[in-house]
């Protein structure tokens, strides 16, 4: 069996780097994430300023879609979103000084993601019938029960659980 040659390929792999610097699909990618990674130094560095730079780490910054210069920030929780509230004309006067010119600036608290996931029964998990006393607590609570005086209502109260709790 003879085979024909394989052909010489004609191009070269390209780094990685190369594929996202291209104007075709993943170079907007890279200029995106360059310019989120930018605005979210600027926006530390103007939080720092304001003594709120505890906070950076906390916010996610982005772009608002349709509104022209308006930042928009996800914040974790509501008791960050109202102090940032309180010093918004602040934030956006420090944006502007550090370069990042914006009109306005949206605020919205980042939901939370439950750790525990809610599953409906099915046959399978269907409770349990609870079952009989053991022969431990069988024992125990006849010897409690022969140490009961014979008129205590504790002493019916145990007899009657003895008697509906099968083996």
């Amino acid at each position: 069996m003879n085979f024909a040659p394989k052909q010489k390929r004609k191009q070269t792999a390209y780094e990685w780097v190369d594929y996202l610097r291209e104007s075709e699909g993943l170079g907007g990618i890279l200029a995106k994430t360059e310019d989120l990674a930018k605005v979210k130094s600027q926006l530390a560095r103007a939080l720092t300023a304001l003594d709120l730079g505890q906070f950076s780490q906390k916010i996610e910054a982005g772009w608002r879609q349709g509104g022209q210069n308006e930042l928009f920030l996800l914040v974790k929780n509501a008791s960050i979103a109202s102090r940032l509230q309180q010093v918004l004309p602040s934030l956006i006067n420090e944006l502007a000084k550090n370069g990042l010119i914006c009109k306005s600036i949206k605020l919205q608290v980042k939901p939370q993601v439950s750790n525990w996931d809610v599953k409906a029964r099915t046959e399978a998990r269907a409770p349990r019938k609870p079952t009989g006393l053991n022969q431990i607590a069988r024992s125990s609570w006849q010897d409690l029960l022969e140490k009961l005086d014979p008129e205590s209502g504790l002493r019916k109260a145990v007899e009657k659980l003895l008697q509906n709790k099968p083996k």
